[in-house]
């Protein structure tokens, strides 16, 4: 066993998956799979739908890398058909087609991260991952400053940037006078 590795008490959690609702497919299977359990009370219907969406996650929505790169490449190969002369309206129609799906499977894709992204399941991820060190990276560029407009001047120089902020702070938490208030017998002097 690696040290320094959580392990897992149980199942993991299940969560469901923004980016799910973006396909045709869903609704329709989540209608039919719902109808199937009967009249069964509704925790133990949650807890059986679990199955079939992991079935249909894996079967219908799988590895999204893999399904985006496969439209490219049709799409690459369409174009290089193009390039060398043979050319339709069906050939057309097709890469417009291939064109539409790749989008609709770059819009989930982000969905996806970007849940993933906010989730409290980040503490729980193995620190030496990929998607660990890009999500790191990411918040470290968002909460940076790079530029800082003083006086209508732009500082684009850190130790200048950070001069200014201190600066700033002392001027905005500095007291000319100090405020006398006194306390004496539970009222205020």
């Amino acid at each position: 066993m690696a040290e320094g590795r959580r392990q897992r008490n149980g199942p993991r959690p299940f969560k469901s998956l923004d980016s799910w609702f973006t396909h045709e497919d869903f609704l329709r299977m989540i209608k039919e799979e719902w109808r199937g359990l009967g009249e069964a009370q509704f925790t133990n219907k949650l807890k059986a739908m679990t199955g079939p969406l992991g079935r249909w996650h894996k079967d219908k929505f799988g590895n999204m890398d893999r399904k985006i790169m496969k439209f490219e490449e049709e799409i690459k190969k369409i174009d290089d058909a193009v390039g060398d002369g043979v050319h339709d309206g069906t050939v057309e129609a097709r890469r417009k087609a291939l064109v539409t799906c790749c989008e609709k499977w770059y819009v989930r894709k982000e969905l996806h991260w970007k849940q993933m992204s906010r989730s409290r399941h980040v503490k729980d991820i193995d620190k030496n991952t990929r998607y660990f060190h890009n999500l790191a990276s990411a918040r470290r560029r968002k909460n940076r400053i790079d530029v800082l407009l003083i006086n209508g001047r732009l500082i684009r120089n850190q130790t200048r940037i950070k001069i200014e902020i201190r600066d700033f702070y002392k001027k905005l938490y500095h007291h000319e006078e100090s405020p006398l208030i006194g306390f004496r017998d539970g009222w205020w002097k």
